[in-house]
């Protein structure tokens, strides 16, 4: 073999190693884009289904595409593509609509036109109070961030949709509001940690449907005590083996 033969099969090599390499960057953000994005939990919001250190997938195509759908939200078009409406129970995460930049995972509560309120702790969607049943206590500060008993209470929606919520606080400030309109095109967010949550009682308001990234599908790893799930050594003691592969529900 030739000198210059030798080098060519050197470039050939290097260039195919940078194709396969542009073709695996292309491929991930198409996926991450139209397919799924993984999202790690922040805060306790939503505990008891989420906690901090969870791990999840979110499913892109489920509400169709917006501008958000892509990476840094570039403004190139409004409204969403391909849209379908999310239901009651869904667990969704948009962008929080002070601050875009900001990524916020709550449960949808309310649809455009309904009308919502508190009252004493229990849910009220459209003037009838949401089946709501005490099913326990939770002692276990791994859950519940207090080292303390608290009570389980299992709501179930209109449309059948079940899950739990934690009342760490009773009479708390959101256990009463008053009564939110959903208008058109947007939705009410709350989380399932009624006590501890930044949702549309509050600061994050009526949610509009191009702020919505994605419902959140299934978790793929979790892991407890602040770790990252770069530090293997610590997995032994704070992987939470029974929540991987875990469907949000």
């Amino acid at each position: 073999m030739s000198v210059a033969d030798k080098s060519e099969k050197k470039s050939g090599g290097l260039g195919e190693t940078v194709s396969v390499i542009v073709q695996a960057l292309l491929l991930a953000l198409v996926i991450r884009t139209l397919l799924f994005q993984p999202f790690s939990i922040p805060s306790g919001s939503m505990r008891p289904t989420l906690l901090e250190g969870d791990y999840l997938f979110v499913t892109k195509w489920a509400y169709g595409y917006s501008r958000h759908s892509l990476p840094f939200s570039p403004n190139i078009f409004s409204g969403r593509i391909w849209g379908s409406e999310p239901e009651r129970g869904d667990v969704v995460v948009f962008k929080f609509p002070p601050n875009p930049s900001l990524d916020y995972i709550k449960r949808v509560v309310g649809l455009p036109g309904d009308r919502i309120q508190m009252r004493d702790g229990e849910l009220v969607v459209n003037g009838e109070a949401v089946k709501r049943e005490k099913i326990g206590q939770i002692d276990n500060p791994d859950i519940t961030e207090v080292s303390r008993p608290v009570d389980v209470y299992r709501e179930t929606l209109p449309n059948g949709v079940s899950y739990d919520t934690l009342d760490i606080t009773p009479n708390s400030i959101g256990d009463n509001t008053r009564e939110f309109v959903v208008p058109d095109g947007h939705y009410f967010m709350m989380g399932d940690n009624r006590d501890n949550s930044s949702d549309s009682r509050f600061s994050v308001g009526y949610v509009p449907a191009e702020n919505l990234v994605g419902r959140a599908n299934i978790i793929f790893f979790s892991i407890a005590d602040g770790a990252s799930p770069l530090e293997i050594w610590k997995w032994p003691g704070s992987l939470r083996g029974s929540r991987l592969l875990d469907f949000v529900r």
